[in-house]
């Protein structure tokens, strides 16, 4: 029997063909083409697009989809020892139960703004996450950790009015380039060379380096290679003496054991907190954290939203909301100093439900076992003939990295030996910094067992013979 139905697509609104003609009449139109009669005949596509055909129903397109998603491996089936800036970590079931309530969830850059009670959830997570970092004011997160490093930078070109950024050359090189190109428009980059042996930076260099036209000098601790950089208090005496900002990358989830960069010498730290609480999801969810002191130049530098807590017109009452809202793009618009649109205010309130969790005692145990996770596996791996672990003489946090030049193997066939055998390797530096060899940065944490970390050991020692 022939279908003389029209067809109606099943995704798209209005597509019943009567309601069509009526949008069309209501808007003085004779057909849809005339609403793209401005777009030049050289920017069309002719004829049809190179697609696949097309799935007529949901349960097919569904069954399709789970059968591409059934070829992945994730880290909850392998062992996994990938880190470089999004790690597995414990997350508490309590921060995936808040996070999904739907005035959370749906609300728009995370607070409607009318919704105190929203404020007042964001203003607890900048409250501890200051007592954790030892600065007085902190950001509702940016988009993640590096907007908030190329932002932090940008701050400290307004704060000094000078346009050269000192960078280590030790740094992630995708961080990088998110910073070079946000801050094109204000600064230029120079990289900063490192000592050999220990990966910290040179000193000596970055006192040629620095001038009175130095803005800023960025460093990270844990670096992006996951040592420790012991002489922050060295590099900020230096920045300062040449009348620039220091500014500091630091993992939140190291600051229960290592001293917060504010305690030696940093003006403006930042990160991403996306070890606080979340979960790896295709490369998130992060979010970036920006901490100075309660100083007018640097508060009035800050382009993101900044809540505060402030008595009503009720005695004993108190409210949440912004602070020196004037200062932001929302209200300057294109006057403003740097552009900030939606938030990842979502992960901030999910950090600040982390934080309340684990509390001080529960961030010094957190630090205190990735330190001697990283230390046991360094060791071991240490001890597999050609292998050399850590590369860099130099205290580590929790992820190091493993030469392999000794063993004849690259990196990439490593990996892929491993991979047979259900394990994710570290990740593959060679072409990253190719001064290092057949290198790869491993990383441990809380939920890697000894057990774990001899299995690595053991196949690294048997897919390396």
């Amino acid at each position: 029997m022939k279908n003389d139905r029209a067809f109606v697509h099943p995704y798209i609104p209005n597509s019943v063909p009567e309601v069509k003609q009526e949008m069309l009449r209501e808007i003085g139109a004779e057909s849809i083409e005339e609403l793209f009669e401005e777009i030049p005949q050289r920017l069309r596509v002719k004829g049809l697009l190179k697609l696949p055909e097309p799935f007529l129903s949901e349960a097919s397109l569904e069954r399709h989809v789970k059968g591409i998603l059934a070829k992945n491996k994730t880290a909850d089936e392998y062992l996994s020892f990938l880190g470089a800036g999004c790690y597995r970590r414990h997350v508490p079931a309590v921060c995936d139960e808040i996070n999904s309530r739907g005035e959370f969830l749906t609300a728009y850059a995370g607070e409607p703004y009318d919704d105190h009670g929203r404020f007042q959830a964001l203003f607890e997570y900048a409250s501890m996450m200051a007592e954790l970092l030892n600065m007085d004011v902190v950001n509702v997160p940016t988009y993640d950790g590096f907007q908030a490093a190329a932002t932090s930078l940008c701050m400290a070109t307004r704060i000094t009015g000078r346009r050269r950024l000192l960078l280590p050359q030790i740094i992630n090189p995708d961080k990088l380039s998110k910073i070079r190109d946000y801050c094109k428009p204000w600064a230029e980059i120079e990289l900063l060379p490192h000592e050999p042996e220990t990966g910290m930076l040179d000193l000596a260099a970055m006192e040629s380096a620095i001038s009175d036209e130095t803005a800023a000098v960025y460093l990270e601790n844990p670096t992006y290679l996951g040592f420790i950089e012991t002489r922050g208090d060295e590099i900020a005496k230096i920045a300062h003496e040449h009348g620039a900002v220091c500014v500091v990358y630091a993992d939140p989830s190291s600051l229960g054991v290592l001293t917060p960069p504010a305690d030696y010498g940093a003006d403006i730290v930042c990160g991403d907190i996306q070890p606080l609480g979340m979960h790896m999801q295709y490369g998130g969810g992060h979010g970036g954290y920006i901490a100075t002191r309660d100083e007018e130049r640097y508060v009035m530098e800050y382009p993101s939203r900044l809540f505060g807590i402030a008595p009503t017109s009720v005695e004993g009452e108190y409210g949440f909301g912004d602070v020196a809202y004037g200062r932001t793009s929302f209200a300057r618009r294109e006057k403003g100093k740097e552009w900030v649109g939606t938030a990842a205010a979502l992960w901030g309130i999910t950090a600040g439900v982390y934080l309340a969790l684990m509390g001080p005692q529960g961030m010094a145990e957190l630090g205190e076992g990735l330190m001697a996770r990283a230390a046991y596996a360094a060791k071991r791996l240490d001890e597999i003939p050609g292998v050399r672990a850590p590369f860099f003489r130099a205290p580590h946090f929790q992820e190091f990295v493993v030469n392999f030049d000794g063993t004849g193997r690259s990196v990439a066939e490593i990996n892929e030996a491993l991979l047979e055998r259900e394990i994710f390797g570290g990740k593959d530096l060679s072409e990253e910094f190719p001064w290092l060899g057949q290198s790869a940065l491993y990383a441990v944490s809380e939920l890697h067992t000894k057990a774990d970390i001899d299995r690595l050991a053991e196949t690294l020692e048997e897919v390396t013979r």
